[in-house]
């Protein structure tokens, strides 16, 4: 029964990878051994599940049904798991996940050492980049995104809010003027996250009334933590997430700026590919970041405990 049921994995991971060739790279398995254990479950089965030819393969419908029905049963098997051994206490496996790297170097490690240490028999593989990864064809279970979602073959389950700071540093401000309007904001110079042509920000005073403000870059990168740096080293005002630049505002080295007006926030999301199974170990880890992080994380919190920043719902 083991065996039939490490056959159904390999079986899913093949359809979900959209080749034997693949499967076997994520499984770190030779090609020529999960061709011969699909070979040996068809056998077993006594009919095709995947029609190959030397161009493409295809499920034939005995293998949509048999895909469809493995997936239920994997899942039933992970319930019953959890029901009897005692549900957390059992987490094993690799997790393979994939997160922004500032994001992922900065607030995930703490949480991966907790509960690595809870669950001593699971391993992680991670990723950490901030280049688009596609989930299934390169066998990630998890991955978390910051922003809008636009793939809609992927679940999501929301993590926390992720909020913007306008924020400079005291030599900026000294050389170049604090900005008290948004006339005056327009025209400061900015470091621009992205490598788009142009960049706007979009602003909403207390009445609700929304204001959308051109910007001008001289300097654009696409990661955070350098556009914290120089913005530290004094060369524009930085539009940024409270999670990469609440250290260097509660160390006074970047002041927030027109803290009257609201930056929309967006939010992180955990995603997983919306016909794989999902694994205990998986649910269980994303239960606990959300436990852990809260809609209300820990940098906000910190950043409005110290009076720097005040914007909560």
């Amino acid at each position: 029964m083991m065996g039939q049921l490490e056959d159904m994995c390999l079986f899913i991971r093949i359809v979900e990878a959209g080749s034997i060739t693949k499967a076997a790279e994520q499984l770190d398995i030779a090609k020529s051994a999960a061709s011969r254990r699909l070979k040996e479950l068809e056998t077993r089965l006594n009919t095709q599940l995947i029609s190959r030819t030397t161009r493409n393969s295809t499920l034939t419908d005995a293998g949509r049904q048999y895909y469809e029905q493995a997936r239920n049963i994997l899942s039933d098997v992970d319930i019953l798991n959890e029901e009897i051994g005692g549900t957390k206490a059992h987490i094993e496996g690799t997790l393979k996940m994939t997160a922004p790297l500032s994001f992922g170097l900065m607030h995930l490690s703490d949480l991966i050492d907790s509960y690595a240490r809870q669950h001593p028999n699971l391993a992680f593989e991670l990723d950490f980049s901030d280049r688009h990864v596609d989930l299934v064809e390169e066998g990630y279970e998890l991955g978390i995104r910051i922003g809008e979602l636009k793939d809609s073959s992927y679940q999501a389950r929301r993590l926390t809010k992720i909020r913007y700071v306008l924020c400079a540093s005291p030599s900026y401000i000294e050389q170049a003027g604090m900005p008290t309007s948004l006339d005056e904001l327009q025209q400061h110079t900015f470091l621009q996250y992205g490598l788009a042509k142009q960049s706007s920000l979009l602003l909403t005073d207390n009445q609700g009334q929304q204001h959308k403000l051109s910007t001008t870059s001289n300097l654009k990168a696409n990661n955070g933590d350098f556009l914290v740096k120089m913005a530290e080293k004094g060369h524009g005002i930085a539009f940024i997430p409270t999670f990469i630049a609440y250290e260097a505002l509660l160390d006074k080295a970047l002041v927030p700026l027109m803290t009257d007006y609201e930056l929309p926030p967006i939010n992180a999301y955990a995603v997983y590919p919306k016909n794989r199974y999902v694994s205990q170990r998986c649910r269980f880890f994303i239960d606990f970041v959300i436990e852990r992080i809260g809609d209300n994380p820990y940098w906000d919190k910190c950043l409005h405990e110290a009076g720097v920043l005040s914007f909560f719902d």
